[in-house]
């Protein structure tokens, strides 16, 4: 049985390979949610103007790896304390978002960013936490971009380092 975890932290490219790194990852797709046109287009969303983030939807075996691990991961790939930019990457649909999928994980967010804010950033987190509504996924061109696209310049530049502290700060959580 798996669970779905929903987060966005910048480029979904950047998180989508990240997260694929770890064990008890089934899938990851890259898309959109949080805002509030239907289907919306990869162009539309890059124009900040249908209120949706970049996210990624992570499935997992909990059995294998826990919610809280997966944020802890991603709280470390991405810098939640600038709103809507992620290095080169500006405006609203980069911006730091958790989209809960019940109460249980809300309640969990909750409580790791109320420790991350005490413990390391000194009350500084702008992410946001929202229940999801809908997810759209982007089109298939963005799915295992960096996989598909390893020598492009962004990927060598943004998405490669993320891998990397992955498969450094959490070599006991690789997949096999």
């Amino acid at each position: 049985m798996t669970e779905t975890a929903t987060l966005g932290g910048g480029c979904f490219w950047c998180i989508e390979a990240a997260m694929k790194e770890l064990g008890g990852v089934r899938s990851v797709t890259s898309g959109y949610a949080g805002g509030d046109v239907a289907t919306p287009s990869y162009e539309e969303v890059c124009s900040g103007s249908t209120g949706h983030a970049e996210v990624v939807q992570v499935e997992y075996d909990p059995e294998e790896i826990s919610y809280l691990k997966l944020l802890e991961v991603f709280f470390k790939v991405h810098d939640p304390t600038t709103k809507d930019r992620q290095g080169p990457d500006v405006g609203s649909q980069y911006r730091s978002i958790v989209l809960y999928h019940d109460d249980e994980q809300r309640r969990q967010v909750e409580g790791f960013l109320e420790r991350l804010n005490e413990e390391v950033y000194d009350g500084a987190i702008v992410t946001e936490v929202e229940p999801l509504e809908t997810f759209y996924e982007a089109e298939e061109y963005h799915q295992d971009y960096y996989d598909k696209n390893p020598a492009n310049g962004y990927c060598q530049v943004q998405v490669k380092p993320k891998v990397q502290k992955v498969r450094e700060e959490f070599a006991a959580l690789l997949a096999e």
